[in-house]
């Protein structure tokens, strides 16, 4: 018996030190795995607060189409009304001037106004094409839109949502100066 005490002297206190050093390296862990949370997801989280809140959206659409697409952004709850902008004819395109999202229905456009939306749109500015089903974008306007930085074609209402979120992402966003 005096042999086990013994025993049981001797490896007490090593248990007591592995058991702080295991301590100490859970404690590292999570300190760690919290830095890296703020350092990653928060940055991604305060540009898509800043976007919800400050960014306009000019909605590119006629008639039905552009109520229907305002009625879509307006129902999430997502976004400000006063930041959407309905472009209903090519003789309102400069009031897209401010905006960083162009989102364009494409039916209602010409390629000749496909080609104006695009060489309008700032390299810093999002835009997404929404060509519904059974309405194809031309392969013309389809390669001026692969050629342009931060663009995406959507054919379904339900990415449609999600595309403009990753846009609002995705692309910078420039603080107002002083």
């Amino acid at each position: 018996m005096q042999i086990i005490a013994n025993i049981w002297n001797f490896v007490r206190p090593l248990l007591d030190y592995w058991g702080y050093l295991s301590s100490l390296l859970v404690l590292v862990a999570t300190l760690y795995a919290g830095w890296l949370c703020v350092r990653g997801i928060a940055p991604v989280l305060i540009r898509l607060g800043h976007g919800l809140a400050r960014r306009k959206i000019a909605i590119f659409a006629k008639q039905d189409a552009s109520e229907s697409l305002r009625a879509l952004l307006e129902d999430s709850k997502l976004f400000r009304t006063a930041n959407l902008v309905c472009i209903r004819t090519d003789g309102d395109f400069g009031k897209a001037e401010q905006a960083s999202i162009f989102l364009v229905h494409s039916p209602d456009w010409s390629a000749q106004n496909m080609q104006q939306i695009i060489s309008r749109k700032r390299d810093a500015a999002a835009l997404v094409v929404y060509a519904p089903p059974g309405n194809p974008i031309p392969q013309d306007i389809l390669i001026q839109i692969g050629n342009v930085r931060n663009a995406t074609v959507v054919n379904l209402r339900g990415r449609l949502m999600n595309d403009i979120i990753l846009s609002m992402i995705t692309t910078s966003y420039a603080k107002k100066r002083d």
